[in-house]
């Protein structure tokens, strides 16, 4: 960040994502709503700015600075949906994690069926950075099939493929072990749209039996046991996160 933009501040709705009030969405229509203040004065625009100087109030109360920036690793176990509200009123991780987190969302889903490596963070906007395919990290899947692959076919995936009119980009998918009739893989893309994998192995003629999300950019799932939940280092992060992406500031102490 330059030392204009940081001077400048955020803009309010990010600021109160930032500060763990709502969602910038739900933020945005707290201000259209005049819940907003800011040094006393009602907010009446989207586009106004806030500082670490200013005090801000929602409904009457002051709302503390946000937090930094902090990412965490968390095991997803099968069975919960990466979403804050679901409609059919399924678990979802944010209810599992509520009480040892502060207010997160996730980098990319795993949908319910789905395992692995789920990135959480403090902040919306470094989450939908690490989520667009120009930031170039790879998401890396071990994916369980019912089905002896076709070699051809997986190697084919590298120059992208059409599933009923939706078009993927390149995939990287090599087996890993076959046992009878199921085979596990690897499979690693940049993009991830929603149930990528799972449609392509199944035009492919495979039923995708488990996947488990092993690795998101730099980041690993390792020894992380199903359920846990471990921050990611504030020097990791600044060593790893793309230039720009917001990472954490370094402590005086070790400047």
């Amino acid at each position: 960040m330059s030392e204009t933009e940081e001077a400048r501040g955020d803009r309010i709705a990010k600021w109160l994502s930032r500060a763990g009030v709502a969602s910038r969405r739900d933020a945005e229509k707290m201000v259209e709503s005049g819940q907003v203040t800011l040094n006393g004065k009602k907010v009446t625009h989207p586009a106004t700015f806030v500082t670490a100087d200013d005090v801000v109030q929602v409904k009457n109360k002051v709302v503390d600075q946000p937090d930094r920036t902090r990412v965490w690793r968390y095991h997803k176990p099968e069975g919960l949906v990466t979403t804050h509200k679901d409609p059919e009123g399924r678990a979802t991780v944010f209810d599992k994690l509520k009480h040892q987190l502060p207010r997160v969302i996730s980098v990319g889903r795993l949908d319910l069926t789905s395992e692995g490596l789920l990135l959480l963070t403090n902040d919306g906007g470094l989450a939908r950075t690490l989520e667009l395919p120009a930031t170039g990290w790879l998401r890396r899947y071990r994916v369980r099939v019912f089905g002896v692959p076709n070699a051809a076919a997986l190697k084919a995936l590298a120059d992208g493929v059409t599933v009923e009119g939706v078009k993927y980009g390149s995939i990287d998918a090599a087996v890993d072990a076959t046992k009878g009739d199921n085979t596990w893989l690897t499979v690693s893309l940049k993009e991830g749209r929603n149930r990528e994998i799972r449609r392509v192995m199944d035009h492919l003629g495979l039923a995708v039996s488990r996947l488990i999300r092993v690795a998101y950019g730099p980041f690993q799932l390792g020894t992380l046991e199903r359920g846990g939940i471990e921050e990611i280092p504030s020097r990791v992060l600044r060593e790893q996160l793309p230039a720009g992406a917001g990472a954490p500031p370094m402590p005086e102490r070790h400047r």
